[in-house]
């Protein structure tokens, strides 16, 4: 599924709930409630996509792996557990699609200047862009769609019901990738030279306001709002520094489309009944065998559409905060298996393949039936203790 095929089955979805509105399916009042639910969240998406990709043109995610192979001292597991917390930190803070589009060739890259296999580090970035994506309500779209529904939680809140979770997930994850990829992760190595940076005044600004931003997202106020200003002030600077880099491309308008027609096309469903029969399938209690029910049907849903959608659709299911934070984990960290899971899964296979790193499919839908049910199920597990 490229950019022009996610735009196409979005405009399809903005037709179909459209003409659910204009044919009364989907009352009005409850399209436009859909609208200023939704309208932040896009606006958080689109100006931390940019941000992004402007700081990496900068050269921002470059340094800093470059920084880490020679903190490394020239140890292979090291580089590469240093390149997992990084990994971790970016996907926290800048959601699953920045490490799986803009941190996977950096990290592929400097594993290669070093004569690394970069098939450890690869993993790693599409793993844990999946598995680290429960800690903050920026760390995934999905997230932010829960923190509204329950009740604008802010990040604290977030974190102390989904915190431990995410530590197992994560804490999984690393353990799995070790011992699935362990032969390529002994020795040491010589430190490569650092990248040259073309524009240094660029890349400290960056940096600077990349820094700025990423606690700023978590202090209680709305994230659309710094990662606009932020977006902003890089937009500035590379006006001053680098003009040619600012282009429309930078938006990503196929997710938006997609994103947008993916909601209404859920709301009419909800309103002719779907939320009944999807209520039977995920139960209703609390306790850990219904947790884990609601869990595995969120992880079938990812693996079987897409995340989005199987969120979207279990959500109004899920109901409490504790079973809906299981959904979270099933559709987060559970779509590992087929490669149209989760979206960042199928941009970081078109950003290897670009870079000319090969990972079959079969291989990575063999190692997901084993990785996705393991970290899902024990990542439940701190849930049935609230």
């Amino acid at each position: 599924m490229d950019a022009v095929m996610l735009a196409v089955i979005g405009a399809v979805l903005l037709l179909l709930g459209g003409a659910a509105v204009v044919f009364g399916v989907l009352p009005l009042d409850a399209a436009l409630e859909i609208g200023d639910r939704v309208w932040p969240i896009l606006l958080f998406v689109v100006a931390v996509t940019i941000v992004a990709e402007l700081a990496a043109r900068a050269g921002v995610f470059d340094a800093a792996a470059a920084r880490l192979a020679r903190l490394s001292r020239g140890r292979v597991i090291l580089l590469w557990l240093m390149v997992v917390a990084f990994a971790a930190v970016v996907t926290a803070f800048l959601s699953l699609d920045t490490t799986a589009v803009l941190l996977t060739p950096v990290v592929v890259a400097v594993a290669r200047a070093n004569g690394l296999s970069p098939m450890p580090f690869a993993f790693a970035t599409v793993w844990l862009a999946n598995t680290a994506s429960l800690f903050l309500p920026v760390s995934n779209l999905t997230n932010l769609l829960a923190a509204h529904r329950l009740g604008d939680l802010d990040a604290l809140g977030f974190l102390g019901l989904l915190g431990p979770s995410a530590i197992i997930a994560t804490v999984v994850t690393v353990i799995l990738l070790w011992l699935t990829n362990r032969r390529d992760l002994r020795g040491r190595f010589t430190p490569a030279r650092p990248p040259r940076v073309s524009d240094p005044v660029l890349l400290r600004i960056s940096a600077v306001v990349l820094v700025v931003m990423m606690p700023l997202l978590v202090v209680g106020i709305p994230p659309w709002m710094p990662a606009l200003g932020a977006a902003v002030v890089l937009a500035a600077v590379f006006a001053w520094r680098s003009p040619t880099a600012l282009r429309w491309a930078l938006v990503p308008w196929q997710l938006v489309v997609f994103a947008s027609g993916l909601f209404l096309a859920v709301g009419a469903a909800e309103a002719l009944g779907s939320g009944a029969l999807l209520a039977a399938a995920t139960g209703s209690g609390e306790d850990l065998v219904s947790l884990w029910q609601v869990a595995g049907v969120g992880m079938l849903g990812a693996n079987v559409v897409n995340n989005l959608p199987a969120y979207l659709a279990l959500e109004s299911a899920a109901g409490s905060p504790v079973r809906l934070a299981a959904l979270l984990i099933g559709v987060n960290a559970g779509p590992l298996i087929t490669p149209w899971a989760s979206l960042a899964t199928l941009l970081w296979h078109e950003r290897l393949h670009a870079v000319g790193v090969d990972v079959p499919w079969k291989r990575y839908i063999l190692l997901g039936l084993v990785v996705a049910p393991l970290t899902v199920a024990l990542a439940v597990l701190p849930l049935a203790l609230h």
